[in-house]
């Protein structure tokens, strides 16, 4: 049983003092995957990988809603799922109306820089993907882990339990559904 496994399990009992050893194990880990995310979101983002792990981690090791993970692989998906909720989150907030709606915030070097992606994309792969959760469960936690995780194939794949080439078969099916499922809306 590996050092996150036990303390995962320490948490689970309710050790209060658990999370407090929990977090140096696993929070370069963590940053890595928020900064992979971050980097793909659009210039002038306000929320930073600090921050989106720091949340993700809160929201994890909540001692009020004990969670139970089986292993660190689980609770990697955990942590992609709650990094997920959080930027969907954020580009509700920035797509509300009272916070200026659609309108585009941009500055005089930004004007020929095409954002790498916008609020409206990540809600509607998120929207997407709950629609494939529902065809294909395995499929949607492998989309998960690895566009809002940040996690490469072989550790993807590691936390669903499948081998790596088994996870690229499921991640191109995956891909053609959702770019399927994009175009048609």
């Amino acid at each position: 049983m590996t050092d996150v496994t036990r303390i995962l399990a320490s948490i689970e009992r309710g050790d209060p003092h658990a999370a407090e050893q929990l977090l140096p194990l696993v929070y370069e880990e963590l940053r890595k995957l928020a900064a992979a995310r971050m980097a793909q979101e659009a210039p002038g983002q306000t929320l930073q990988a600090t921050a989106l792990v720091h949340e993700a981690y809160l929201r994890l090791v909540n001692v009020d809603q004990a969670q139970q993970w089986n292993s660190r692989g689980h609770f990697f998906a955990a942590a992609a799922e709650a990094m997920r909720r959080i930027l969907v989150e954020q580009a509700r907030r920035r797509l509300a109306l009272k916070r200026g709606g659609e309108q585009a915030r941009s500055g005089l070097s930004e004007l020929d820089v095409a954002s790498a992606e916008d609020p409206g994309t990540l809600l509607a792969i998120h929207d997407t993907l709950d629609a494939l959760a529902a065809a294909d469960p395995q499929s949607a936690e492998l989309v998960k882990l690895r566009y809002f995780g940040g996690l490469p194939m072989h550790e993807a794949a590691e936390a669903l339990g499948m081998s790596t080439r088994q996870a690229h078969y499921v991640w191109a099916y995956a891909r053609s559904w959702l770019a399927r499922a994009l175009r048609d809306e």
